[in-house]
């Protein structure tokens, strides 16, 4: 836990009942939250469910330190998981606390910080290879080649179907589509996709 000799908590506090999201990722923090009490789930959230969890934290804790130690967006998504109570420090009340440490101090925290944002990073990061390694294997378990013996993949399925299936959110399925379009792995609209790079597509599904 942060001094509290140069970290003073208002008295206030705020009661937030349990599946309530505290923060979002890539926002821009305005204050700083300390969990009183109650247990927080940090993951990546998708159509308003927690669809990753990548922890939980339980009171007393600073939900949100390290991103206002380095001036970060939130890496994680932060949602109750019982009803919690918090208390709220202004972005530039908590810096001004940070200006008053002994340097070495402060430099230790922002090197726990630096490395806790990495391991937030890292872990999102990986969900996401996931998804598209998951997504790259069901494209080419459905392929089929076409006259000319390129491989094609015809949807039969709604997307929102497919999605359930790989066990990801429908927009995640879309954005992977994107992606992948992108990348020059997959191409072509509508219901029927040509895969002009099997071998790429073998590679990240780990195949």
């Amino acid at each position: 836990m942060l001094p509290p000799t140069y970290f003073s908590l208002p008295p206030e506090t705020e009661l937030i009942a349990a599946g309530e999201v505290l923060r979002r990722r890539n926002e821009v923090q305005t204050s700083v939250l300390h969990l009183e009490s109650g247990r927080v789930l940090r993951g990546v959230l998708e159509e308003g469910l927690m669809r990753y969890q990548l922890g939980a934290v339980e009171g007393p804790f600073w939900l949100d330190a390290a991103s206002a130690l380095l001036g970060l967006p939130l890496p994680v998504d932060m949602v109750a998981d019982t009803r919690v109570q918090v208390r709220r420090l202004p972005i530039e009340v908590f810096r001004r606390g940070l200006a008053l440490m002994p340097e070495d101090a402060r430099g230790l925290l922002l090197d726990m910080a630096h490395g806790y944002r990495q391991q937030s990073e890292l872990a999102v990061s990986r969900l996401a290879q996931d998804a598209e390694a998951r997504c790259a294997k069901w494209l080419l378990n459905h392929a089929e080649a076409d006259q000319s013996g390129a491989m094609q993949v015809t949807l039969h399925q709604r997307k929102r179907l497919i999605a359930a299936q790989l066990g990801i959110a429908p927009e995640t399925f879309s954005r992977v589509l994107r992606h992948l379009r992108e990348a020059g792995l997959v191409d072509g609209t509508g219901n029927v996709l040509s895969l002009p790079q099997p071998r790429a597509l073998q590679s990240m599904a780990g195949c």
